[in-house]
């Protein structure tokens, strides 16, 4: 059995660390439960196939970063968090950000996506790779937006907070354009990386 890389456990660690922070007096704990629950279901399948399928260090950083992004929007609402409220009024914005920001992150996932492809696929680094990537993030994104809608229609009223469209009603194709943009420039800035990561732990 391959040990734990003493890296991924730092992770691991502050992962739980920033849970704890955003569950201690959150802003509303439905909304909180809503917000976190994909974070908390992708860690725990991430922890249960370790050994059978480790990603690389670069992976593992992406993931840490979406799940306190998430922990962070859950915590405070997304239409609540403070330093997007600060430069909502700073910039005389109509709304909190924060939301756009957390889909434009979203973007990072096409390298968790891309890791997959080339290892477990015919995949090679190639303009196909870069479509089909795109295309699955693409797709994720829209499910996600899916999926909203439908917790939405079951709770009804109370799940204002957790869509968090503050009366935008093209919010949702904002977020999947913003997950877009984002995962096009994690592959423009990150894939020679990602590529020197993998060859180096063949």
């Amino acid at each position: 059995m391959k040990h734990i890389k003493i890296s991924h456990f730092i992770l691991l660690i502050i992962i739980i660390l920033a849970f704890l922070w955003s569950v201690i007096h959150a802003y509303n704990y439905y909304t909180w439960t809503l917000e976190v629950a994909p974070a908390i279901a992708g860690i725990l399948i991430l922890v249960f196939t370790y050994h059978r399928f480790r990603f690389t260090t670069l992976c593992y950083i992406i993931v840490t970063i979406l799940a306190i992004l998430m922990f962070i929007g859950g915590h405070y609402t997304y239409a609540k968090v403070p330093f997007f409220n600060w430069i909502k009024d700073e910039f005389h914005w109509h709304r909190n950000n924060y939301d756009r920001f957390g889909h434009f992150a979203k973007g990072l996932f096409v390298i968790i996506i891309r890791e997959i492809l080339i290892r477990k696929s015919c995949l090679s680094p190639s303009k196909w790779l870069i479509f089909i990537t795109l295309s699955i993030t693409l797709a994720i994104s829209a499910l996600y937006e899916i999926v909203e809608w439908i917790v939405a229609k079951i709770v009804g009223r109370s799940a204002k907070q957790f869509l968090a469209t503050q009366g935008d009603v093209w919010d949702s194709q904002w977020d999947m354009s913003a997950t877009l943009i984002g995962a096009i420039l994690s592959l423009l800035l990150l894939s020679y990386l990602h590529n020197r990561l993998l060859k180096k732990d063949e």
